[in-house]
């Protein structure tokens, strides 16, 4: 799917977009905060069914909506920095998943700049500052709008219509502690996707609320399965265990029946013509191992260096369908790093945390990357440093990605 570029601001606008950029960036954590108050007190429903309460109660999910509105700002007053297309395409391909429609994007509006004139004061946002921003928001609205009613036509659904039912065939425990779920739609039909991409699983809390999360496809499409792998979270300092992951690994069996959304993903899938590294850290494998799943059905001649980072071999999520997969490719190498120290008889593992330095990578590699956020920022920082072109550095994050817009 290609991104077109954002329509342009009227200069006026421009103006005062530049002018009142700094103030909005200062107190941005507060809007977003009161924006997400108004919004859940007016809508509870939104915060039950659709946001993540755990990326809610954490800010993440409000730090990630600032960071995207600023960068989507900045560019439009400033065409020369990079085009956002990254940051639409992943918001796009997240907002599909979810199945939000063209008509939620007049509620994020209202309460929004509701939030901007309570933090700011109303002498502040003038009736001209409220128009200027008010251009922006609409800019990134309609384009957005219009790259999801793409995704929806391409995946062949009406707008929104994502989910569907399907049955659990098969419930494999990990020794990691990962859970690798299967399903097969109830209608039977096969489920093309492509490499990287992820569906999103509704399951109903003992709450009664509906939470939706998405998870990474492990398995190689034209089947009429799908295979996701769901490592639980545990609780750490504040930050509360995964409430969803949790409820899945204690609950789902074989036979009961989930609701599943089409896949969607904005990963680009290698086609065989470049060689291929796979970097991850733990629950990050499950990506890599969809794309090494891909590349041993259709082009097992590609070369591949697979990394991996984990705390240790007992918590290395889908350790052996790794190795085996890396061993069914015609040239491929696999290089694995254990916090707590190397496993005796494994040649490719290192200690301690994962150093690229002394790593032979080939310079016109694809490069996917996946993890949690301190790793990623880390590791893509060594990768650019070795001179692999941002446009070959494909990034996959599981919380909100506000890191990638500062």
């Amino acid at each position: 799917m290609t991104v077109t570029a954002p329509a342009e601001l009227e200069p006026a606008h421009a103006q005062i977009i530049s002018a009142t950029l700094p103030l909005i960036g200062a107190h941005i954590d507060e809007i977003t905060t009161e924006f997400y108050r108004r919004m859940f007190g007016a809508h509870p429903e939104l915060l039950r069914n659709l946001f993540n309460r755990g990326n809610q109660a954490q800010g993440a999910q409000q730090r990630a909506l600032a960071a995207s509105i600023a960068t989507f700002a900045s560019h439009l007053i400033d065409p020369g920095l990079p085009h956002p297309a990254e940051l639409l395409s992943r918001i796009g391909h997240k907002h599909a998943s979810l199945g939000v429609t063209a008509d939620q994007y007049p509620v994020v509006h209202e309460h929004l700049f509701a939030a901007i004139v309570e933090v700011l004061g109303a002498d502040t946002v003038t009736e001209d500052v409220a128009e200027a921003w008010d251009r922006v928001y609409w800019i990134m609205a309609d384009t957005l709008i219009g790259m999801e009613r793409d995704l929806y036509r391409s995946a062949g659904v009406a707008d929104g219509d994502v989910y569907r039912r399907a049955r659990v065939v098969s419930r494999v425990d990990d020794p990691s502690g990962a859970v690798l779920i299967t399903v097969r739609p109830l209608g039977g039909e096969n489920v093309d996707f492509l490499p990287g991409q992820y569906v999103s699983i509704g399951v109903t809390m003992p709450d009664g609320a509906r939470q939706l999360r998405q998870y990474s496809l492990v398995n190689a499409a034209g089947r009429d399965v799908l295979t996701f792998a769901v490592k639980p979270v545990a609780a750490v300092g504040e930050s509360p265990a995964g409430e969803v992951s949790s409820w899945i690994a204690a609950n789902v069996c074989v036979g009961d029946i989930l609701d599943v959304t089409v896949p969607f993903g904005d990963l680009p899938a290698p086609d065989g013509s470049r060689p291929v590294v796979l970097i991850s850290a733990g629950i990050g494998i499950t990506p890599m191992v969809g794309i090494l799943e891909y590349l041993a059905a259709s082009a097992p001649d590609t070369p591949v260096r697979v990394l991996h980072a984990d705390r240790s071999d007992q918590t290395h999520p889908l350790r052996e369908r790794q190795h085996e997969l890396a061993a069914a490719l015609s040239d491929a190498r696999l290089d694995i790093w254990y916090e707590d120290g190397m496993t005796a008889g494994t040649p490719d593992s290192h200690a301690g945390l994962m150093d690229l330095a002394g790593i032979e990578l080939p310079t016109d590699a694809d490069v996917y990357l996946c993890g949690n956020n301190g790793f990623v920022q880390a590791v893509r920082a060594q990768l650019l440093d070795r001179g692999i072109a941002g446009d070959r550095l494909h990034c996959e994050l599981f919380s909100p990605d506000d890191w990638l817009l500062g």
